[in-house]
């Protein structure tokens, strides 16, 4: 019987290790998987690479993280949201690396990740310090930078509904950034509000495919 739900946080995140890339969902503070985050900080890793939308828009969830001294660079679009006062803090004093990316770019270099795809010419960030260092070719008269795709070994995502087989439903905004990343991770872990039975999700309605998923918790 396949059953990928789980009792406790803490068992959620048993498998993240030092140094490794962490994709995590969240548009603003809609969709963060909060809990599983704060359960990661608990196990205090060291040197995690984390790909996400933001630095963390309040002291909770990422800004958690971050403070706790567990992340050694940040890939993302907006680093100084309101409330981002811990990669403020870090970045300042040295203590973290950035890699800056356009909103847009940074979902197709995920979305590029899990299908697969080498690598991608995009004309966003031509012509400015992004794209400083990257290989450049000109198509219909416009200039393009070659962007490389991103993938991850866990993604950390927050649904509205799982079964138990791992197949999720989100809700509104929570659906940013999360299907892209869990295609693009080894390991997919998710935070959800309910857990319903096999059946209770019409299969059109599914959002991310269980096959994604690798644990679930509510």
């Amino acid at each position: 019987m396949i059953d990928k739900t789980r009792r406790a946080f803490a068992d959620m995140v048993d498998c993240i290790e030092d140094g490794q890339t962490i994709l995590v969902s969240g548009f603003g503070e809609s969709g963060v998987p909060n809990r599983l985050i704060h359960a990661l900080v608990a196990r205090r890793p060291r040197d995690l690479v984390v790909v996400s939308n933001n630095a963390g828009s309040t002291a909770a969830g990422l800004g958690a993280l971050l403070a706790a001294g567990c992340v050694r660079k940040m890939v993302c679009s907006y680093p100084r949201s309101r409330g981002s006062v811990a990669f403020e803090e870090l970045y300042k004093a040295g203590r973290i690396e950035l890699e800056l990316v356009p909103q847009g770019t940074l979902v197709e270099r995920l979305r590029a990740g899990g299908a697969g795809i080498g690598a991608f010419y995009t004309p966003t960030a031509a012509g400015t310090l992004l794209a400083e260092g990257k290989e450049q070719r000109e198509f219909d008269g416009r200039p393009h930078v070659l962007e490389m795709p991103i993938r991850g070994d866990v993604a950390l995502v927050r649904a509205h509904k799982a079964d138990r087989w791992g197949n999720l439903v989100y809700r509104a905004a929570m659906r940013n950034f999360a299907t892209v990343m869990v295609a693009a991770a080894k390991t997919t872990l998710a935070e959800v509000d309910e857990i319903v039975p096999l059946g209770g999700i019409d299969s059109d309605a599914v959002h991310t495919p269980s096959v994604f998923v690798d644990r679930v918790v509510c």
